[in-house]
């Protein structure tokens, strides 16, 4: 008994001492992967530092304020957040709820003392009763939840302070304005020093989350087919890309936190004020559907039933060319989204897209449905449904991303394509030149055009076309 006794401590010993030893490590490493929360430390110390010294050290203030001073430190504590955006916010809810709380319950207490001192007492209960009671039922509306539950919480604690310590306080005016003078200058401060040394602007994580999301979807979708169809590929780095889209499926929360201090913060950098930042959660919803199908897709990477590699062959071009086209036009997406640029590029790529969409159903018709075995069959049929809706979700991406460049007015960075001046063709010529049909540029453009205004609308097997501009003396030998 007192071997297993000593045992057990020796044992808890020296696990303690192994997380002694591993604690500067996960320190550094903290400081390591997000430098700015080494900075947000450093800031809020200056904070609480600077508000002490004014009042503790400063003796005019300090004889002025007194023991309410401490509510200017308690305010830098509580309101100094890690972003720009959740400091505006949480300032200015404890500033408004402060001054408004201590209004009401100024007059409240005003208002009761008519009544007698047994009266005074009924009404004080009563109104600190009743706002209590409807400021809490207005938390569980959604909206107040979000940007204004911390000053609801501030308004009844202030309210309740204030109308009740009034019947035994004569001065009750002085102490209102004392706190409220306070809790206004640690705001102040923490508001200063959070904007103007080192800020972190909400709307900036917001912006960098949602383009790389989409990135990251493209990350796996580049992978996807080498390891799906067994094309020789380093498998280490093939799962590492398999995995890195699983963040996306709980960047909900962070989203909507992010979008709700981003709607606090003034105009920076290339983000005016009211800049369009609820339409971030609309892309970022459409890119996690995508990542639930992408999610599928991984599922049936690590099935057990599994599509013999000879029936996989008859779907495998078309997959990897949907594949690479789709990798294309999210890569686009999200360059355009980080830039802040109109997606005029993807058009292309995504209606080539939608076209290896249309060429994987048709083999899904004609080859797949030959076969006999319907369960080895099955694996492979689910994954091209998948990867069919894969196009359609990112087309939709597509969509709310072209509509957030027209509300936050993106400008283009490059200077707009100048078609050249053809030369005089005949509207009927066509040249048949290395295997291919060449057309006039002008027709094709129509052409063009006419695909992207139907971009919606099925598209049917197509050929390769491709634009010759020819002179008047396209005759004459080129390699004369």
């Amino acid at each position: 008994m007192v071997s297993s006794s000593s045992d057990e401590k020796e044992g808890i010993m020296s696990r303690g001492w192994e997380r002694l030893n591993s604690l500067p490590g996960k320190v550094i490493k903290l400081g390591q992967d997000d430098p700015r929360r080494v900075t947000h430390s450093l800031k809020v110390g200056l904070a609480v530092t600077l508000v002490s010294i004014l009042f503790y050290y400063f003796e005019p203030l300090y004889h002025g304020f007194g023991v309410s001073a401490m509510w200017a430190v308690l305010t830098v504590v509580v309101v100094f957040e890690f972003s720009v955006g959740a400091t505006l916010g949480k300032g200015l809810n404890r500033g408004l709820a402060t001054f408004t709380a201590g209004v009401l319950g100024f007059g409240g207490h005003r208002l009761a003392s008519l009544f007698g001192d047994k009266g005074e007492q009924i009404l004080l209960a009563l109104f600190v009763f009743l706002i209590a009671a409807a400021v809490t039922y207005l938390r569980f509306f959604p909206r107040m939840k979000a940007r204004y539950d911390y000053g609801l919480l501030i308004f009844i604690l202030t309210f309740s302070m204030i109308s009740v310590s009034g019947y035994h306080d004569d001065e009750l005016l002085p102490i209102a304005e004392q706190r409220i003078f306070t809790i206004l200058i640690g705001g102040l401060t923490a508001v200063a020093v959070c904007i103007f040394i080192c800020p972190v602007w909400a709307g900036d994580d917001l912006h960098n989350l949602v383009a790389n999301n989409i990135e990251k979807l493209a990350i796996f979708l580049e992978g996807f087919g080498s390891e799906y169809f067994k094309i020789p590929e380093d498998e280490e780095s093939l799962k590492k890309v398999s995995e890195e889209y699983k963040s996306v499926l709980s960047s909900k929360q962070s989203e909507e936190s992010l979008a709700n201090f981003a709607r606090w913060e003034p105009g920076h950098g290339k983000f005016k004020f009211r800049h369009p930042w609820k339409h971030y959660l609309m892309i970022g919803s459409v890119t996690r559907q995508c990542a639930y199908k992408i999610e599928a897709l991984n599922d049936c990477l690590h099935s057990e039933t599994q599509t013999p590699q000879e029936i996989r062959c008859k779907i495998e071009e078309a997959s990897l060319k949907l594949c690479s086209e789709s990798v294309n036009t999210l890569r686009e997406l999200a360059l355009a989204l980080r830039k802040m640029i109109p997606p005029k590029s993807v058009n292309e790529h995504l209606i080539n897209s939608k076209i290896a969409a249309k060429n994987l159903k048709s083999l899904l018709n004609t080859c797949l449905c030959k076969e006999t075995d319907l369960l080895e069959v099955i694996p492979a049929a689910t994954m091209a449904c998948l990867l069919v809706d894969v196009v359609s979700y990112t087309e939709r991406i597509a969509e709310s991303i072209q509509e957030l460049a027209s509300l936050a007015k993106f400008k283009s960075s490059g200077k707009p394509e100048v078609i050249p001046a053809q030369p005089n063709l005949r509207p009927q010529e066509i040249t048949k030149q290395n295997s291919c049909i060449s057309i006039p540029a002008q027709q094709t453009l129509c052409y063009q055009r006419s695909m992207q205004r139907n971009s919606s609308i099925n598209i049917a097997p197509h050929h390769v076309i491709t634009v010759q501009e020819e002179s008047p003396c396209s005759s004459v030998d080129r390699t004369s």
